[in-house]
């Protein structure tokens, strides 16, 4: 029997401009993900791991750092966004519009903007969205504008990508087990 698909993403010819994605997968943001992703990119500053420092702030306790907030927002819109994408191009007009703390959750949905074949790549399309990050309450906590390179259906660098099994998964197979 031949394997069925699963969901592969979207292609350049899937977008259309106005096309709202909700994209599915929420995150809570503990204070582990905050202090270490601080750790992993170095930065010093004491607002996102020290809360005796944070206290004194307007705050009252540490911020998520600004970098992991963009980055879960990122990841969140892979699935319905750049599953096929191979570059991005260009991020612009980043703004971190609330403060986000541990125990947040983090939802985030993006609008297709623009779109356009390549003039250099005839087997990609470049499209442009904005993509905006919501807290539990609704609060928008951060928004940014993202363009991208993404395959179009049949793109022959998606081909032969899962290897071949030198046996095959089968039910007669696995009742021998």
């Amino acid at each position: 029997m031949p394997a069925k698909a699963g969901w592969t993403g979207r292609f350049f010819e899937d977008f259309e401009v106005g096309d709202l994605y909700q994209h599915p997968l929420g995150r809570t943001i503990t204070e582990y993900d905050n202090i270490s992703f601080t750790l992993l990119t170095m930065n010093t500053n004491q607002m996102h791991f020290n809360s005796a420092y944070a206290e004194k702030s307007e705050f009252g306790k540490p911020l998520v750092v600004s970098t992991l907030t963009l980055a879960i927002a990122v990841g969140q819109s892979v699935t319905d966004l750049t599953q096929n994408a191979f570059a991005n191009l260009g991020w612009d007009d980043i703004k971190m519009t609330h403060p986000v703390f541990a125990g947040d959750t983090i939802y985030s949905e993006s609008i297709v903007l623009e779109k356009r074949e390549s003039s250099t790549r005839p087997h990609a399309g470049i499209v442009t969205v904005r993509t905006r990050s919501l807290n539990q309450n609704g609060d928008e906590v951060c928004a940014f504008k993202r363009t991208f390179y993404v395959y179009k259906h049949g793109a022959a660098q998606l081909e032969g990508i899962f290897p071949e099994a030198k046996e095959p998964l089968t039910l007669e197979a696995e009742a021998t087990r």
